[in-house]
């Protein structure tokens, strides 16, 4: 039976502590699997990390997903101590964590890390987070950098990643992929498992991978407008006709069309599915809830 999860709301401008406090209780009161939380920079964004910490101590049931590191931003030791420590604080409920390259220049430059070759330095940093992971030295005669997560090895590491060549790149170290198709598409999110299969079996991996999807959504009042409104946003930055065409493309705002995007997921083999909400508004939680009891 696929999994079902929820992503926090995180790019709002004018949250506060009892907005999220509703939203961490009633997440873990109801029927979601997990609770996840991704990374940008600039705008009236919340830190991912401070977040999830957040999430982590309010909580006791619901895994705690980062969606996604952006890695290659920074220092491979850092996100592996924030990655254990989260792990430790929520109880042994970090099982997983998606990392991928970032397509937002301006965010790099703002952190200051550099844009270019990122690529080759996730590679790197991924055999860095393991290192850390298994308590193996970094810094020769330093000693080994803790805490030690309590999954042996430290936790899955999912691909969050578009297109062939980043999925076979990334297929020589990852356990899985977090495959994204913003209106809930079978054939995007099977295509995506398809190239991972096949990326997975030409780098000689034993395990197939850990298949995750997501897609946007609401059942807000005034939903599709606000869920247009929300991926017109998102994508801004690719400039208006790009945002205009995908916001046109995104449709998930009844709960009809919800259900529809979930059959898509199961279909195309998501054994986790991350739904994203288009509004911080706490009737997100409760509706789609209601809406995945009735599911069953």
């Amino acid at each position: 039976m696929m999994k079902t999860g929820i992503c926090l709301p995180y790019m709002k401008a004018g949250l506060t502590r009892d907005d999220y406090l509703q939203w961490f209780q009633r997440v873990d009161a109801g029927p979601f699997h997990s609770v996840s939380c991704g990374e940008r920079v600039h705008g009236p964004t919340f830190d991912m990390r401070v977040l999830l910490a957040a999430a982590a101590a309010c909580t006791s049931r619901v895994e705690i997903t980062p969606t996604l590191y952006v890695l290659p931003m920074h220092p491979a030791v850092q996100v592996a101590k924030e990655v254990a420590s989260l792990d430790i604080l929520s109880g042994g409920r970090v099982q997983q964590v998606c990392v991928g390259y970032g397509g937002r220049e301006a965010d790099y430059a703002a952190v200051e890390a550099p844009f270019k070759g990122r690529y080759g330095r996730m590679d790197q940093q991924v055999a860095t987070l393991r290192q850390v992971w298994n308590q193996q030295e970094v810094i020769p005669g330093a000693g080994p950098i803790g805490p030690l997560p309590s999954r042996d090895g430290g936790p899955r590491l999912l691909a969050g990643v578009l297109g062939p060549k980043s999925i076979a790149r990334c297929a020589r170290w990852a356990d899985g992929l977090y495959a994204w198709s913003g209106n809930g598409e079978q054939g995007e999110l099977a295509n995506a498992f398809r190239l991972a299969d096949e990326a997975w079996d030409a780098a000689g991996r034993e395990h197939k991978p850990y298949r995750l999807g997501g897609f946007w959504c609401t059942l807000a009042d005034d939903g599709p407008q606000r869920l247009y409104d929300y991926v017109y946003d998102y994508l801004a930055i690719a400039g208006p006709e790009i945002a205009k065409m995908m916001a046109e493309s995104v449709h998930r705002s009844s709960e009809d069309a919800i259900l529809q995007a979930l059959d898509n997921a199961e279909a195309a083999g998501c054994e986790e599915v991350f739904l994203v909400p288009a509004t911080a508004d706490i009737a997100e939680v409760d509706r789609l809830g209601d809406l995945l009891l009735r599911r069953g």
